[in-house]
């Protein structure tokens, strides 16, 4: 299967199974990518307020994970060094500790405007930022490995998400030679087409001199599906997203049948344990049967509830959950499996054979147990 790896260009439309497989992926690999884009102009400038509100995006929103990109832009690209573009994975602030990376952040973003630098070409600020970040995820899926949540923070006075090319009504700073004033360029209608063809969500505030915009990005990656022998076609995003969450689909499936399983058994116990006993009674082999019912957490007296020679109360029959015990008193002998009792003993098997002894005659009873 080819992936488009070399060239990011937009793919097809994912359904929405897929949007929620990769949205799944990035959820179990943790992490986002983060770009600080900020216009290095003067007109931007940003004041004492501004700084205090950038170190606190920094310091309360970035987490263990995150990949952090600073991009400096004016009528460039990263002007201060244009050899090197600063959305690329090897120039990540990989956000581990945050006492260190945050100074190490905040050093990089540039807070101080650079003189030197005018007008603005915003559109193509967009342009690089969204159509590299892409890149980002879709070598990852190129390379099996899990794609993230990535998010833009904006320090810029210029417009941002305006149509296809830019004239000076709109935005007077763009440069009078970039190819980003004609709507119809090809720089132009690409950069249109990755605002529309991305899942972008952007919150905005407006200061005195600028704006501060965050810009979201739900994972994605290009799809690229081709025809292939025998009526099917080959496709990229359904096997990239089987091969990321099997394992963790497994472990989920694992534990949820180990839930449904502990659910089951605990219904059928609780279930069971609110039914009574029904208990049949014979008395020296009557052919009369008693019936009588035990509920749980309650007791029957031998000697009173059940008829025992004598009179008077010699123990109890008493039930716990579904097992079931008889408890001598100690005043009149119960005999049982051939001992006389003297502690409480657990009742094992449905037919319990006593003996209740007496100057006169033994008593012989006999209690069949039905659970169900």
């Amino acid at each position: 299967m080819t992936k488009n790896c070399d060239r990011i260009t937009i793919g097809e439309t994912l359904s929405d199974n897929q949007q929620l497989g990769l949205e799944l992926v990035s959820k179990f690999s943790g992490g986002r990518d983060v770009v600080f884009a900020v216009d290095l102009t003067e007109s931007v400038s940003l004041d004492d307020a501004g700084r205090v509100r950038l170190k606190q995006i920094v310091q309360d929103s970035l987490t263990k994970g995150d990949r952090v990109y600073i991009v400096p832009f004016s009528s460039q690209i990263n002007p201060t060094n244009p050899d090197i573009n600063p959305i690329s994975i090897d120039n990540a602030i990989i956000f581990t500790n945050p006492k260190e990376d945050i100074e190490r952040i905040i050093e990089q973003i540039p807070l101080q405007a650079n003189l030197n630098e005018k007008n603005t070409d915003i559109q193509r600020a967009e342009h690089f930022i969204y159509q590299n970040l892409a890149h980002i995820n879709q070598k990852r899926l190129c390379e099996n490995q899990p794609i993230k949540h990535q998010s833009v923070v904006w320090l810029t006075d210029a417009p941002l998400k305006t149509e296809a090319g830019i004239t000076s009504d709109v935005w007077v700073e763009t440069p009078y030679n970039s190819p980003y004033r004609n709507s119809t360029s090809t720089e132009s209608l690409d950069r249109a087409n990755w605002l529309k063809h991305l899942p972008i969500t952007s919150n905005s505030r407006e200061f005195d001199n600028y704006q501060l915009t965050v810009v979201d990005i739900k994972p994605t990656v290009q799809e690229f599906c081709t025809p292939a022998p025998g009526g099917k076609e080959t496709c990229v995003v359904n096997s990239y997203i089987a091969s990321q969450l099997w394992l963790p689909t497994t472990i989920l499936s694992v534990i949820l049948l180990g839930l449904l399983g502990g659910g089951i058994f605990w219904w059928r116990y609780i279930n069971s344990i609110k039914k009574p006993f029904k208990m049949s009674i014979e008395i020296n082999d009557n052919e009369e049967k008693e019936i009588k019912y035990l509920y749980n957490q309650k007791s029957i007296s031998i000697g009173e509830d059940i008829e025992c020679k004598g009179g008077e109360i010699r123990g109890y029959l008493k039930r716990e959950g579904n097992k079931l015990f008889i408890e001598p008193n100690k005043i009149l002998p119960i005999i049982y499996k051939g001992k006389e009792l003297k502690q409480k003993q657990l009742i094992e098997g449905n037919i319990i054979r006593l003996s209740c002894p007496s100057n006169e005659i033994d008593f012989e009873i006999k209690i069949i147990v039905s659970k169900n």
